[in-house]
């Protein structure tokens, strides 16, 4: 008999399955297979106590993967929304914030940007490069989750979200604030590398309340997009869209082509030409 059950973690080759009852398995995939991903819903055939066999995967409304040139990494699935955790201390990449507002378009999830550490000062300087950002429409959240994490909680009501960011930036902090009870290991930042140690090292799903879930997924230090192709790409840069089709070429990529509508934007400030060379390096990459 196959019973119902919701991938809550993922260390490598076995998954951590929790049923409908609130049991945990340790489960495995059938054969070579391990593409299950924290928040799948699956169908499991018991093996022994606690133990089973992933039998199915169900359709899912969404998938947040990254990839380079050689695999893919899938972070989480059936999310709604994605909250982006940057930080004042260490600095955060930008570069790391577009490439990861791009997956989130292509997986058609929303996204909420977490300024977090906004108690150990620069919040002014950090906040000014996220302008553009609230500008564009996404959702800026300044935060102490170590001082006062309801502000966030605003935005992960009703929500099923993964926390996704660079190592260092304080998620397992957030989540040691939403769920006293859970101690995630937390570590201290590394001020000589200016960049986090890795403390997650396996996806995990917790649930906040009845209505609302939160995926805490290992810290990033490169986020590939391989997986897209040049015109998934274009359209995940939201400011692009209504330019879109009024190039003179129609297989424009918005390079060096003469009469494009991107280029054109960009030149009247319509569009940040920093965005316009993320897209171009991001092509690059790709193709």
């Amino acid at each position: 008999m196959l019973i119902n059950g919701l991938v809550i973690a993922s260390y490598g080759k076995r998954y951590g399955v929790e049923l409908e009852d609130g049991t945990e398995l340790s489960c495995v995939t059938r054969g070579k297979k391990t593409d299950l991903a924290c928040g799948d819903r699956v169908k499991v055939k018991l093996t022994g106590p606690n133990e089973g066999v992933v039998e199915q995967l169900e359709a899912r409304s969404s998938l947040l993967y990254r990839s380079n040139s050689f695999r893919s990494k899938m972070l989480a699935a059936n999310v709604s929304q994605a909250v982006i955790v940057l930080a004042t201390q260490p600095s955060f990449y930008e570069e790391l914030l577009a490439r990861c507002l791009v997956a989130v378009e292509a997986a058609g999830i929303k996204a909420v940007i977490v300024l977090n550490k906004c108690d150990l000062g620069s919040t002014g300087e950090a906040l000014g490069k996220l302008q553009h950002y609230a500008a564009l429409g996404y959702t800026i959240q300044p935060l102490s989750a170590r001082k006062n994490i309801e502000p966030l909680k605003q935005w992960l009501r009703g929500e099923t979200s993964v926390l996704v960011g660079q190592s260092g930036m304080g998620k397992s902090t957030i989540i040691n604030a939403l769920l006293p009870g859970q101690q995630v290991r937390t570590q201290e930042v590394s001020n000589v590398l200016d960049s986090g140690k890795h403390t997650t090292t396996a996806a995990h799903l917790y649930h906040l309340d009845a209505e609302s879930q939160l995926i805490d997924s290992p810290g990033l230090q490169e986020f590939g997009l391989h997986h897209l192709d040049a015109d998934q790409l274009e359209l995940t840069f939201i400011e692009f869209r209504p330019y879109l089709g009024k190039c003179r070429f129609n297989n424009c990529r918005h390079l060096k082509e003469p009469d494009c509508a991107i280029q054109r934007a960009v030149a009247e400030g319509a569009i940040q030409a920093q965005r316009l060379t993320y897209y171009q390096q991001f092509l690059q990459e790709i193709t």
